[in-house]
């Protein structure tokens, strides 16, 4: 029974697992096709990465979205910690439901609506103050820091209730200060979950097709409105080849954060063997 329960988990991985690497495969395939037309097959080519590394539009797609992402997984980062931070150790205040109710309503809310409202807001804005001038960097990065802080909010909350308050608590009785405990004994307990919000809100920035497509303005595209607004008008074999970089750079970062994890298993398994020596 017991064999065959595992034939069968086997089995049903193996095929979620095909269902989704294979398309991939394909795509990356088929951004070595030298014909025009992504179906037919014309042989081996670099034909398209060429005229990938030429167009300026790509590159320009590419660096906006870049630094609206960097932009706004540092600010995402920032509010998002100061927001867990009240959520989690200033206690009872008055409006605390409220306030957490909002903080996590980006999760739940559909993109269309976020992306709507957001319009709608920045259209009054302009009405009534002169700004925003225009729509696009400005206005995607707001857009984004709206909906990425809630991310951001729920690790770092995550990791803020699961560390305790002994070691801070101690270190007030010892006379340090607020700041100095935040600084010295908070922050660096929280440096993981910071460093997978900000990775999470910079990946989330990246990605974001509705949000920025409502919120955007001419000669403004970021990557995924830029793909989608080709892919409209066709499959085309450059569209393949940019997928296939950005598959080569994700498959190398999760490579390198695999190497770095794996290392420090390791560490950590020579350190509990030393200490385990020392005890005998």
């Amino acid at each position: 029974m017991y064999a065959k329960r595992s034939r069968f988990l086997t089995v049903m991985l193996t095929l979620g697992m095909a269902f989704f690497y294979i398309p991939m495969i394909l795509l990356v395939v088929y951004s070595f096709n030298h014909s025009k037309l992504v179906p037919v097959w014309g042989g081996w080519s670099l034909r398209w990465y060429g005229e990938l590394f030429q167009s300026e539009e790509v590159w320009s797609a590419v660096a906006l979205s870049l630094q609206i992402a960097f932009v706004n997984a540092t600010f995402a980062t920032l509010l998002g910690t100061l927001a867990a931070l009240a959520m989690v150790r200033f206690g009872r205040f008055r409006g605390r439901t409220l306030f957490g109710g909002m903080l996590v309503a980006p999760l739940v809310m559909p993109e269309v609506i976020t992306g709507l409202s957001l319009l709608v807001f920045f259209i009054s804005l302009n009405q009534f103050i002169g700004w925003p001038a225009e729509r696009g960097f400005t206005t995607i990065t707001l857009a984004h820091i709206t909906f990425s802080l809630a991310y951001v909010a729920v690790t770092v909350q995550a990791r803020l209730t699961g560390m305790g308050q002994t070691l801070e608590e101690a270190a007030a009785d010892l006379g340090a200060k607020p700041l100095k405990v935040l600084t010295a004994i908070t922050i660096p307990q929280l440096t993981p979950a910071l460093i997978s919000g900000w990775l999470l809100a910079f990946t989330l920035s990246l990605d974001d097709l509705v949000i920025a497509s409502f919120v955007t303005g001419p000669g403004a595209n970021t990557l995924p409105i830029l793909i989608f607004s080709r892919i409209r008008l066709g499959l085309r074999p450059d569209i393949n080849a940019l997928a296939t970089i950005m598959i080569l750079v994700i498959a190398i970062c999760v490579a390198i954060a695999a190497i770095l994890m794996f290392r420090q298993h390791r560490a950590d398994l020579r350190d509990q063997q030393m200490a385990g020596t020392k005890e005998s």
